[in-house]
C-alpha cells in the first residue's frame, strides 16, 4: 500500500503517512462503507426489461432493413447483387456488437472471439462473393492476427495475477512483430515493399517491451512505477 500524494510505502494498519501526513485511503474499506449506506449514489439504471425490448425492436428493424434490400435488388436487377454487401455486413455488425447487449453481464472471453469470427466469416463471405481480391490474402490475416493479440492480451490480464510488466513486455513485442507481418501481407496483395513503415513501428514496441521486461526484473523501478501507474 502507497501513499496517494507522496508515493511512499506505507506499513499495514497505519491512518496517516509519516512523511507528508495525508490521511491513507484503502479503496477496499471505502467500498465496504458506500455498502453499509441506506441509500445508492449510483445513477439509476435502464431495467433489463427495458433492454430486452429495444434490443428486440433494434433486431427488428436490421432484419427489416436487411430483406428491404433483398426485395429491392431481386426487384430491379433480378439477383442478390449489392444487396448481399448491405446483409452480411449488417449480421456481422450485429454478431460483433448487438449480440453482447442481450446478456446482463457478458462475459469478453466468449464475446470478444464470436466479434473477431463475424467479421472474419463477413470476409470469407465477400472474399467468395467478389473471387478473391484483398478480402482474402489482407484484411482476413490481418483479422486474425489482431483477433490472437486481443485475446491473448484479455485473458492474460484477466487470469495471471502478477508479472503485469512483463506480460505488458511482451504484448509490446508481439504488438511490433505484428507490424512486419502485416506489413508481409501488404507486400503479397498490393506488391508494396518490404520493411518501410513496420520496420520503424518495430523498433518502437520492441523499445516499449523491453523497457517494461527490464522494470519487471529490477526490483527499485518497478515499485517506482507501481505507484506512479498502480500497476
Amino acid at each position: 500500500m502507497y501513499c496517494v500524494k507522496c508515493g511512499v510505502k506505507l506499513a499495514e494498519g497505519v491512518k496517516t503517512c509519516p512523511l507528508c501526513a495525508t490521511p491513507v485511503w484503502c479503496p477496499d474499506e471505502a467500498g465496504e462503507k458506500e455498502e453499509r449506506t441506506s441509500y445508492s449514489r449510483r445513477y439509476p439504471v435502464i431495467s433489463r426489461q427495458e433492454r430486452l425490448t429495444a434490443m428486440a425492436a433494434l433486431t427488428a428493424v436490421l432484419l427489416a432493413a436487411m430483406l428491404a434490400c433483398l426485395s429491392i435488388c431481386l426487384n430491379m436487377t433480378g439477383r442478390v447483387g449489392w444487396s448481399f454487401y448491405v446483409i452480411v455486413g449488417t449480421a456481422a455488425f450485429y454478431f460483433a456488437f448487438l449480440l453482447p447487449l442481450w446478456f446482463r453481464k457478458p462475459h469478453p472471453m466468449v464475446f470478444v472471439p464470436v466479434s473477431f469470427a463475424s467479421v472474419c466469416l463477413l470476409l470469407l463471405l465477400l472474399s467468395g462473393y467478389t473471387g478473391g481480391h484483398w478480402f482474402l490474402t489482407f484484411a482476413f490475416p490481418l483479422t486474425l492476427l489482431l483477433a490472437a493479440l486481443t485475446i491473448g492480451a484479455l485473458a492474460l490480464y484477466r487470469y495471471v495475477k502478477k508479472g503485469t510488466l512483463f506480460i505488458t513486455g511482451g504484448l509490446l513485442m508481439a504488438c511490433g512483430g505484428a507490424c512486419l507481418l502485416a506489413e508481409f501481407f501488404e507486400h503479397l496483395t498490393f506488391g508494396t515493399d518490404m520493411f518501410t513503415w513496420s520496420v520503424y513501428a518495430a523498433v518502437v514496441f520492441f523499445l516499449f517491451g523491453g523497457f517494461f521486461i527490464l522494470a519487471g526484473m529490477i526490483q527499485p523501478l518497478k515499485e517506482h512505477l507501481q505507484r506512479k501507474f498502480f500497476i
